[in-house]
C-alpha cells in the first residue's frame, strides 16, 4: 500500500497532482491511502469517494511527527510519498523510529521564493530541516529543473541526488462535441477574442499584472476570465475597476474540472511571478490552445520548449505581456502540435516513475 501525505486537499496544484498519481498508481494495480494533516480542502469529497482518506488531525506541523509514526505503526505502508515542505522533512524522520518502508519526497514550488520575506531564521530553519530529511530519504523528487536546482542548493546536496519527474497532467473538461464546437470561437484575429487563466489568488499568481496586461491591450472586445479563489478577490476586483476593464472580467471562482473554460477560450495566459511546474499550463495545451506565459522559475521554459509551444515574457512586465497576448490571438495555432507536446505530461507517464522510485514497478 502506498502513503501519499500531504497538508489537506485544498484545491491547489500539488494537491490535484497528488490525486492524479493516485489513480494512476490504483489502475497499476496498487493499494492507495491519502493521508492529510487536516481534512479539509475543495478537493476533499472527490478524494474521498475514490480513496481511503486518513485525517491525522493534526492543526500545526510539530505535532505531525507523533502522529504520522502512530499511523505507519498501525497500517504499516510499503512506501510513503509526502509532498511540500514541511512534510518533506517530518516523513523521512519516520526512519529514525524503523519504519523500513520506501519514502520518498516531492517539492512542487521554488521554496527559496516561495518563503524569500520570512526573514533569516526561518530560511536557516528550512536549510536545516531540509537538508536532513532529504538525506534520510529514499527519494527525492522534483517537478522541474529549476525546483531540482532550489532543492539541492538550499539542501547542499549534488543536484545528481534529485530527480525530476514533471507532473501528471490530466486532460480536464469537456469531451470531443463541446471541443469542436468551442473551435468555431477560435478565429485568430477576432476582436471579440476571449482570454482565460487559472489558478489561486494569491499574489504569487500576479493576477494584478495580466489585469494590467488586458487593460493596455487595444482589444475592446476581448474578455478575460480568471478562473480560480482566493484572499485577493477583492483587490483583484478593485484593480479592474480602476483600470477600467471591470466590465470585461469575470471572475469565475474555484472550479475543480476547468476545462469547459479552456474550451471556449482563444488563449490561455499565465502570469506568475514563480511556479514549480505549471499544470495549468499543459492542462491548457491539451484543448489545443496557444498559450503565453511568464518566464518566471522555473516550469514554463520546460513546458513550452522555451518559447516553442508558446510565448515567454519578462517577470512583472505587463506592456511586454500585452504586447504577446495580441500577437498570439493574431497568429495561428498548431492544436495539434499543442495537444501532442501536452500528451508528454500524461499521467501514467510521471505514475511509473514514481512507481520504480517506490520500489513497485
Amino acid at each position: 500500500m502506498i502513503a501519499l501525505l500531504l497538508p489537506d486537499l485544498r484545491g491547489g496544484g500539488t494537491e490535484r497532482v497528488t490525486l492524479d498519481l493516485a489513480h494512476e498508481f490504483v489502475r497499476s494495480g496498487q493499494a492507495v491511502e491519502i493521508v492529510t494533516m487536516r481534512r479539509e480542502g475543495e478537493l476533499l469529497a472527490e478524494a474521498e469517494a475514490a480513496f481511503t482518506v486518513r485525517d491525522l488531525g493534526c492543526r500545526r506541523a510539530r505535532h505531525l511527527p507523533r502522529a504520522l509514526a502512530r499511523y505507519v505503526s498501525q497500517t504499516r505502508p510499503d512506501a510513503l510519498l509526502a509532498a511540500m515542505w514541511p512534510l518533506t522533512f517530518i516523513a523521512p524522520l519516520l526512519r529514525l523510529g524503523g519504519y523500513r518502508g520506501r519514502i520518498a519526497v516531492s517539492e512542487h514550488g521554488i521554496l527559496s521564493s516561495q518563503y524569500a520575506g520570512w526573514g533569516m531564521l526561518h530560511r536557516m530553519v528550512m536549510r536545516a530541516t531540509m537538508a536532513a530529511g532529504y538525506r534520510l530519504a529514499d527519494s527525492r523528487i522534483a517537478v522541474s529543473g529549476g525546483v531540482a536546482r532550489d532543492m539541492a542548493r538550499l539542501a547542499r546536496m549534488p543536484l545528481s541526488a534529485f530527480d525530476i519527474i514533471h507532473n501528471p497532467v490530466r486532460p480536464r473538461g469537456p469531451g470531443p462535441i463541446l471541443g469542436q464546437q468551442a473551435d468555431r470561437h477560435r478565429a485568430p484575429g477576432r476582436d471579440t477574442a476571449r482570454i482565460v487563466t487559472v489558478g489561486g489568488l494569491k499574489p504569487v499568481k500576479n493576477h494584478g499584472l495580466l489585469l494590467r496586461a488586458f487593460a493596455a491591450m487595444s482589444r475592446p472586445g476581448a474578455s478575460l476570465t480568471i478562473v480560480g479563489s482566493g484572499e485577493g478577490l477583492s483587490g483583484l476586483k478593485a484593480l479592474a475597476a480602476d483600470l477600467g476593464i471591470a466590465d470585461r472580467v469575470t471572475f469565475a471562482g474555484f472550479h475543480a474540472d476547468p476545462g469547459p473554460f479552456y474550451a471556449a477560450a482563444d488563449l490561455f495566459v499565465l502570469s506568475s511571478d514563480h511556479e514549480g511546474f505549471g499544470n495549468v499550463i499543459v492542462e491548457a495545451m491539451a484543448q489545443g490552445l496557444p498559450v503565453v506565459s511568464t518566464d518566471c522559475p522555473s516550469g514554463p521554459a520546460e513546458i513550452l520548449e522555451n518559447g516553442r509551444f508558446g510565448l515567454l515574457t519578462p517577470v512583472g512586465d505587463a506592456q511586454a505581456l500585452a504586447r504577446a497576448m495580441a500577437q498570439a490571438l493574431a497568429s495561428p495555432v498548431d492544436r495539434a502540435a499543442q495537444m501532442r507536446r501536452a500528451a508528454d505530461f500524461a499521467p501514467g507517464i510521471a505514475a511509473g516513475k514514481y512507481l520504480n522510485l517506490l520500489g513497485l514497478a
